[in-house]
């Protein structure tokens, strides 16, 4: 009778370990489901933090007189219109979590803030619409982060993963965000070719704000080529910036080229963003930005 015992507990040891085993892959499968269902949302929000971002910068100069922009901004405007539509059942799906990141109610409100000013942009002085634009884009980068910390960051045991996120999803979005600023900042100071005081002392924030910031981004990232590229882009726009519109000799380039030369800058982050984005999906296409980010340098 013995020997039926124990072929018994055998038999049940068994299928416990058969269980557990199961259970254990079920949870790495749903690990990586939740995984790349975040990345998604991120990537999507990454893409119209971009076109926000160029949106504000085409306004500048449409605003301060150049009306070579003027046909662009209702193509990035539709741009931004599917985009938001894309990002509805990812805040639909988070409006039933205990702690959402976004809400469907957070994205309507958006929506009709964004709606409003483009209605009134003609209306608005540089100033007023580089402010509201960065106000949109301010709340963008807050569920970005939100996202990152609260739905990728629990997934990566390593400390190398979740400081890569925090680059990913924080970081490198806010860098995006200060040389948008100083993009739209000086295109409109470039389409006047004079710079107020009031420009000056933003724009040499931005930039010193933006060296900071790439900085802190370099210690958290892999050093491969893309963040190389990305960090000379950077300094390559900052010592444009000190040099040929903040120099001695006064405003030295025009708009077009401003533009395509601080693109450049905002571009190369993108592509480092969207590096670490692969790396963090486990070297998959999960991690690159979608097919709605521009080529900056035809827009």
């Amino acid at each position: 009778m013995d020997w039926i015992i124990y072929a018994m507990l055998g038999a049940a040891l068994s299928i416990a370990v058969l269980a557990l085993l199961r259970q254990r892959r079920s949870q790495r499968e749903d690990a990586g489901r939740s995984l790349e269902h975040s990345l998604a949302a991120c990537r999507t929000l990454l893409a119209l933090i971009a076109h926000f971002q160029q949106h504000r910068g085409m306004s500048s100069a449409w605003l301060a007189g150049d009306q070579s922009f003027a046909s662009k901004l209702e193509s990035k405007a539709r741009e931004i219109d599917a985009l938001i539509q894309d990002l509805r059942p990812i805040a639909v799906g988070e409006s039933v979590k205990p702690h959402p990141c976004l809400s469907a109610n957070d994205l309507s409100l958006f929506r009709h803030h964004w709606v409003g000013l483009r209605e009134k942009l003609g209306k608005l002085t540089v100033e007023q619409s580089i402010a509201e634009h960065s106000q949109l884009i301010e709340k963008l980068l807050h569920w970005l982060a939100a996202l990152g910390e609260s739905r990728l960051e629990p997934l990566l045991a390593d400390r190398d993963g979740r400081a890569m996120v925090r680059n990913y999803a924080s970081r490198l979005p806010a860098l995006t965000e200060c040389l948008g600023q100083a993009r739209a900042v000086g295109l409109s100071v470039a389409t006047r070719r004079s710079c107020t005081a009031v420009a000056r002392v933003r724009l040499m924030f931005l930039i010193a704000r933006a060296e900071s910031i790439l900085q802190q981004a370099g210690e958290g990232s892999v050093q491969d080529g893309l963040a190389g590229q990305a960090a000379q882009a950077v300094r390559h726009m900052a010592a444009l910036v000190r040099t040929r519109m903040l120099g001695a000799a006064g405003v030295e380039i025009d708009a077009q080229e401003y533009f395509a030369d601080a693109t450049r800058a905002v571009d190369a982050v993108f592509a480092w963003i969207s590096a670490d984005g692969k790396r963090l999906s486990g070297g998959g296409m999960a991690g690159a930005l979608p097919r709605r980010i521009p080529d900056y340098g035809h827009a």
